[in-house]
């Protein structure tokens, strides 16, 4: 199926790792031309290790600064000529129950996981108002469940990001811009592989009814699918990618060997 992303130019906040990562991958196979950005000091790597899948730029960006990404969205146009699709994935996850966080600590979270969200979306609305596009922002399942006692401003943040979704989808609808977003369960990443004990893994995977974690590729594809000509009637759209995850009461009932009623 042609998804109609070829030539097209896309922007991928958080794009050095993990899910961004595997979404810069996915597009530059369709045919894309990808400009991804990461506060990450060897983007620069891994831009040279991506140059062999096709067209690529990289720039170190602090997303919670609104002149840093402006300034990255300017060099992609300047590089490629146009901005088709923006996808805001970059965040992060701050360990911590609610009442430990710094003030600090609570701007650096609110700073990746939200503010980027909105400057990413001001930033490709410069570039798309005259001829539309999309924005896909990456939203977390955090959002429907919340997260007691860890990471408990991530969920909150996210929440606010699929409501973001709508408000950015009624604001630029009349400048044919789609605005939708994907709301990720447990995956695969670096950042969970080294955050989260062995333990904990499998109990999360044992809650998904698809009995595992995702693989970034799994969430990185949906988002293709939300950037293409296939789902060119959808805007204002959250869609969950989480396996099944606390969908059902009793999540184990269809592996028991003897099951009862």
């Amino acid at each position: 199926m042609d998804l109609g992303l070829k030539n097209k130019v896309v922007v991928i906040t958080g794009g050095s790792s993990g899910i961004g990562l595997a979404t810069v991958k996915e597009f530059l196979k369709e045919g894309s031309k990808v400009a991804f950005c990461s506060i990450d000091d060897n983007i620069k790597e891994v831009e040279e290790e991506l140059k062999n899948l096709g067209e690529v730029m990289s720039q170190r960006v602090d997303v919670s600064k609104s002149e840093e990404v402006y300034n990255f969205a300017e060099n992609v146009f300047k590089k490629f000529g146009s901005i088709d699709c923006w996808v805001n994935n970059a965040g992060t996850i701050g360990y911590k129950k609610t009442d430990e966080y710094s003030d600090k600590e609570i701007d650096f979270v609110v700073g990746a996981c939200f503010k980027s969200v909105i400057f990413g979306s001001q930033a490709a609305y410069r570039y798309m108002k005259n001829k539309g596009g999309s924005i896909i922002n990456v939203s977390s399942l955090a959002a429907r469940c919340s997260s007691a006692g860890r990471s408990t401003l991530y969920g909150p943040l996210k929440s606010a990001i699929n409501n973001l979704t709508n408000t950015f989808a009624g604001e630029y609808c009349a400048d044919n811009i789609r605005v939708t977003c994907i709301m990720p369960g447990f995956t695969m990443t670096p950042l969970t592989k080294n955050k989260i004990s062995k333990e904990e893994l499998e109990k999360n995977s044992n809650a998904t009814l698809l009995r595992r974690m995702a693989e970034p590729e799994e969430i990185a594809k949906p988002i293709l699918f939300l950037a293409s000509d296939a789902a060119s009637y959808m805007t204002a759209t959250t869609i969950e990618v989480s396996g099944g995850r606390s969908m059902t009461l009793n999540p184990t009932f269809a592996y028991e060997k003897n099951k009862s009623i």
